[in-house]
């Protein structure tokens, strides 16, 4: 298996890590069913997505990485749904509060990870997270979650990413298995420069995974034109 080792990165060292990732913590499901022309037309489309949308569930996901191979991190993505004839799976937008995670996730999986800061404070049946850019709020919602607890896994809610990195797409398929609670969002706002505008949108479910455990394993490759 591959080992960790340091890399120089602008005159500063990030720890580089291979797949595969094995990774474990908490995060929040949205479950969402979005629309053609609001994916073409709201999120900001890479050139590369544009026009090749073809539906399929939608997910924002809000994960507390407590354990990976490059230490605890946050993440906020959203997978609109599946593109091009293959009908894989995208991300199109996604941060990180950690570098090593931002240049992990670029090289090893083509995930344009982008670096802001993340708040994630927990209660007693409820997370208030935000993520900010300086002064600007780029993402804030408080999460609730309650009742019964359920298994989550990949096999109901599936991923199959293709992710397109310096003309070359990566093929993943990231495996998992949790424990949810179903979940409501509420004081949503954020700011539509920086993540597509879900505020108008009702999830058709959210859960809360606590603990959860995935695998993301080592891709495959292709042309960025086929």
């Amino acid at each position: 298996m591959p080992e960790n080792h340091l890399v120089a990165n602008d005159l500063h060292f990030v720890l580089k890590s291979p797949p595969p990732w094995k990774l474990s913590g908490e995060g929040i499901i949205l479950v969402f069913k979005f629309k053609k022309d609001w994916v073409e037309n709201s999120i900001h489309l890479p050139n590369h997505l544009k026009g090749k949308f073809k539906g399929g569930l939608g997910y924002v996901m809000l994960v507390n990485y407590e354990n990976s191979p490059v230490g605890p991190y946050h993440e906020l993505l959203i997978i609109p749904g599946k593109f091009r004839k293959t009908k894989k799976q995208t991300i199109t937008k996604i941060y990180v509060d950690s570098e090593a995670s931002q240049i992990n996730g670029r090289t090893n999986w083509g995930i344009p990870k982008e670096l802001l800061p993340f708040s994630w404070i927990k209660e007693e049946g409820k997370d208030l997270i935000q993520i900010k850019s300086g002064d600007q709020t780029v993402f804030s919602a408080e999460i609730t979650h309650g009742g019964l607890t359920f298994p989550v896994t990949t096999s109901v809610l599936p991923i199959s990413l293709c992710q397109t990195w310096n003309k070359v797409k990566y093929y993943t398929k990231p495996s998992g298995f949790g424990w949810g609670k179903l979940a409501k969002i509420k004081n949503l706002e954020l700011n539509p420069e920086f993540f597509p505008d879900i505020s108008g949108i009702k999830p058709l479910l959210a859960v809360k995974v606590n603990p959860f455990k995935i695998k993301f394993p080592e891709p495959t490759y292709g042309d960025e034109f086929i």
